[in-house]
């Protein structure tokens, strides 16, 4: 075996080996047996699998704003606990789950570009078409941004693909070993979100 590829090799032993030590409880909540797996939900006691920390979901919809929702006002959709600002925003959701869940389980959109199930701030979103998308903070959010159109059918094509009904560790250490074609780093979207900037002045 050559250098480079044994180097990947470990690499990729190394990250499942601390995707597993990440803790039972994280792996559970991000991975339902319903038809949502994988989502960016966490354990908020008393509810095992919260979307999003508890945002409201219907809030974006509805006011064109992040809010927080709270256990108070909740609802449970293929194994997910959904948590809203508002008794009203709860009976919205319950008459029509679809039309407000977060695309890509609620990942950042720019990850999935990547097939990469990772992040998702619930302040960092936008709404286009009648579809949420969230983001992992106004970076990502201006990369996807650069090339909309392309991201979007890149994202859609690895959810569909890969990302969709996988078990969110796995996927994500596989993508960030072995990964796509058009992966840019941080840095390098930075620049490219910069330029973009300096180019429309």
């Amino acid at each position: 075996m050559n250098p480079t590829a044994f180097r990947v090799v470990q690499g990729f032993i190394a990250l499942l080996l601390l995707s597993a030590l990440a803790g039972c409880g994280a792996m559970s909540a991000q991975n339902p047996s319903g038809a949502l797996k994988p989502v960016n939900a966490v354990e908020l006691p008393p509810s095992e699998r919260v979307m999003l920390k508890g945002a409201d979901v219907v809030a974006y919809f509805t006011e064109g704003a992040h809010r927080q929702g709270s256990a108070e006002h909740q609802s449970t959709y293929e194994g997910v606990n959904f948590w809203f600002a508002s008794a009203a925003h709860k009976a919205l959701f319950d008459q029509s789950p679809p039309r407000y869940l977060p695309q890509y389980g609620g990942y950042c959109a720019n990850g999935i570009a990547y097939g990469i199930p990772w992040g998702g701030d619930a302040d960092s979103w936008k709404i286009t078409d009648g579809k949420l998308y969230i983001f992992g903070g106004q970076a990502s959010k201006d990369g996807w941004e650069l090339d909309e159109k392309a991201n979007l059918a890149l994202a859609e094509t690895y959810w569909a693909q890969e990302v969709k009904g996988s078990n969110s560790f796995f996927q994500r250490t596989k993508r960030l070993v072995l990964r796509v074609p058009h992966y840019k780093t941080g840095e390098e979207l930075a620049r490219e979100v910069a330029a973009a900037k300096a180019a429309r002045q």
